[in-house]
């Protein structure tokens, strides 16, 4: 395993800044975000360090060109929106992107592409599967033609009103998993995998790792501490931000320890990337660098960087 950190919380830096500070830092991967040049939407999102709407030859080569000055690998191209949107021009948009997303990476070299599935939040989980029956197979293939693996992230995108009741994304669960392979059994389709998603869903984290071994292409290294008196208080059908705050690895309620010797049992070997999102590291450029550091201190006592 190789410890590298997702670009989002850097992005005030360009390309060039983000390689230099992951190799000062001891990490040896990034993986860098590639929305659509533009106002971000949500938190952790508009966030460019590779520009995939425009990607020839050229831009390939000045990625790949730096990341040898640097001598940092990319883990992947990242790119998280809604592909099963209800508007259906908003869908439409997310998915044209993503395969471009999706050739960058081919062009880079780069076998790796993550995302989330998508979901109509207002819609029942059996509507929306009848939506990502029509969508996602055409997304699929086309990595397939790419020689690129998509890993989609466990996270439900439900943290914000507009996104009530049922999240912004379907593939949350061990039963929802099944459910996708069964549907697309490619081996294009995989999953990124985040501890953290499942521990405030009141999960196992560790436990479905040995069933999925072979779908796990990617993970994401984000703590969070679930907050027992405030979830008494409010209940489980809260918005989870009521309960619950992401937080940097070691200083929340995952067992890093085990989880990363329980990744290793069932041979993982890919990229470990630090996610942060958590608040108390976020008002400064230097306090997000600081996190990160942080973050690689820790983790380093598991595994190499």
């Amino acid at each position: 395993m190789k410890l590298g950190f997702v670009s989002a919380i850097l992005p005030d830096l360009d390309l060039d800044g983000v390689l230099a500070f992951a190799r000062g830092s001891g990490y040896s991967a990034v993986e860098p975000m590639c929305w659509p040049v533009g106002k971000a939407e949500r938190r952790y999102a508009g966030v460019t360090h590779v520009d995939a709407s425009r990607f020839g030859r050229p831009e390939a080569d000045a990625v790949l060109a730096l990341c040898a000055r640097h001598g940092v690998a990319l883990s992947g191209l990242g790119y998280y929106p809604n592909p099963l949107a209800a508007d259906e021009r908003e869908a439409d948009v997310c998915i044209g992107h993503l395969k471009k997303v999706i050739s960058a990476a081919a062009m880079l070299g780069v076998s790796q592409v993550n995302t989330f599935v998508g979901r109509d939040p207002a819609r029942p989980p059996a509507d929306n599967w009848k939506v990502f029956d029509e969508r996602w197979p055409a997304i699929v293939r086309h990595a397939e033609g790419a020689g690129v693996r998509i890993g989609i992230e466990n996270c439900p995108m439900y943290f914000t009103q507009d996104e009530w009741p049922g999240g912004k994304n379907l593939a949350v669960s061990p039963r929802s998993w099944r459910e996708m392979f069964r549907r697309i059994p490619s081996r294009a389709l995989g999953l990124n995998y985040d501890p953290s998603h499942m521990v405030w869903q009141q999960m196992d984290y560790i436990a479905p790792l040995r069933e999925f071994a072979d779908r796990i292409y990617h993970v994401h290294a984000k703590d969070v501490k679930v907050d027992r008196p405030r979830l008494n208080d409010v209940g489980i059908l809260a918005p989870p931000l009521d309960y619950h705050s992401p937080k940097l690895p070691g200083l929340g309620d995952i067992d890093w320890g085990a989880f990363l010797s329980a990744l290793g049992d069932v041979g993982y070997d890919g990229p470990v990337c630090v996610e942060v999102e958590d608040r108390d590291y976020e008002s400064t450029l230097e306090k997000r660098k600081e996190a990160l550091r942080q973050s690689a201190g820790f983790l380093r006592k598991f595994m190499r960087a």
